[in-house]
């Protein structure tokens, strides 16, 4: 039988008003509506990109508690502080895929629906959605590592310019943990001069110009790079010996960040190809190159690219060096005082 006496608790919480459903549901006001001429698709087209945004302070959020674990003075690779910053990465990554799907339901608006509003936007673009542009640099992509720098932020209200600068001022994720592999031991005084001797003959011939490459990486005083010589020796023991188990984490952290660029990548590329089907080579709503300046900034906006150089210098397991029976034992699941 119905029952619609109310909750006894003094705090009860209804669905409706919890999730603040009258704002939500009432901030969609189509432009073509506003001059007498609604489009139909537009709404579809409001409701994504309210979408993104949400998803992207939910990006912000789990960023921020992982910034927030990095910056402790000490990090233990096998504790549950570095469990929950690889899970929180993990769904970074899980919620950049539902962007990507996003699209599949944006692509189904034609290029000639789009027009029937397209107009009324301008100069509104997705180009101004300052929270991607924070969320890239809290990240770690840099001013001068940006394509398009001359007027990045020149469409942004001044709040949040202020916010991408401090973002940029602040140490970034990528910073925090080019430190964080700083602090990993050498396991091995004669393990780096073996793993060179063992990699020089792992190439074919067509391959021995990596060598010169190699050696400029873990070169000390390298310019232009962000992470230093130590954190890159680091992540490669880290790749090469995953298998142990005090390297679980560290990898899947690694490994965790080179699918935030592919995920980014992957989006990019989307927006990108959608762009191009929507409006061909016309300007952007907000006066960029449209497809043009979208696939510039895919090409040149990887964040943690030097990661993923790394896998240059992997070679089969059968080749690696032998660990001493000490260096297997620290990387076991025993105490390690670091």
């Amino acid at each position: 039988m119905y029952n619609d006496t109310k909750s006894s608790n003094p705090h009860s919480v209804h669905y409706h008003d919890y999730l603040q459903l009258d704002a939500i549901l009432n901030a969609q006001q189509p432009e073509s509506e506003k001059h007498g001429r609604p489009a139909h698709d537009e709404m579809l087209f409001i409701i994504i990109h309210q979408a993104y945004e949400l998803w992207f302070k939910q990006l912000h959020f789990e960023l921020d508690s992982i910034l927030h674990i990095m910056r402790k003075p000490a990090l233990n690779d096998n504790s549950p502080e570095l469990q929950t910053v690889v899970h929180r990465i993990g769904r970074m990554n899980t919620i950049l895929k539902v962007l990507v799907q996003q699209i599949d339901i944006l692509e189904t608006m034609t290029p000639m629906d789009f027009l029937d509003f397209r107009d009324d936007l301008r100069p509104a673009s997705g180009f101004q959605s300052w929270q991607f542009k924070l969320l890239e640099a809290k990240l770690g992509l840099k001013y001068e590592q940006r394509h398009g720098q001359e007027y990045y932020t020149a469409q942004l209200k001044p709040e949040h310019v202020q916010q991408i600068k401090q973002g940029e001022a602040d140490q970034s994720l990528l910073q925090l943990v080019n430190t964080w592999l700083e602090r990993m031991p050498e396991w091995d005084p004669n393990f780096w001069n073996a793993y060179q001797e063992a990699y020089a003959h792992s190439l074919a011939e067509v391959e021995k110009d990596n060598l010169q490459y190699f050696h400029s990486v873990f070169a000390a005083n390298r310019e232009g790079h962000t992470l230093s010589a130590q954190a890159n020796r680091a992540a490669l023991f880290i790749m090469l010996y995953r298998g142990y188990p005090l390297l679980h984490l560290p990898f899947q952290l690694i490994n965790g960040l080179l699918e935030i660029d592919e995920g980014l990548s992957l989006w990019r590329n989307r927006h990108m190809n959608m762009v191009h089907r929507m409006i061909g080579t016309r300007v952007g709503t907000g006066g960029s190159t449209g497809r043009d300046y979208l696939k510039s900034a895919a090409d040149k906006h990887y964040i943690f690219k030097e990661f993923a150089q790394l896998t240059s210098f992997l070679m089969e397991r059968s080749r690696l060096p032998v660990l001493s029976r000490e260096v297997e034992e620290k990387l076991g699941f025993h105490s390690l005082d670091r």
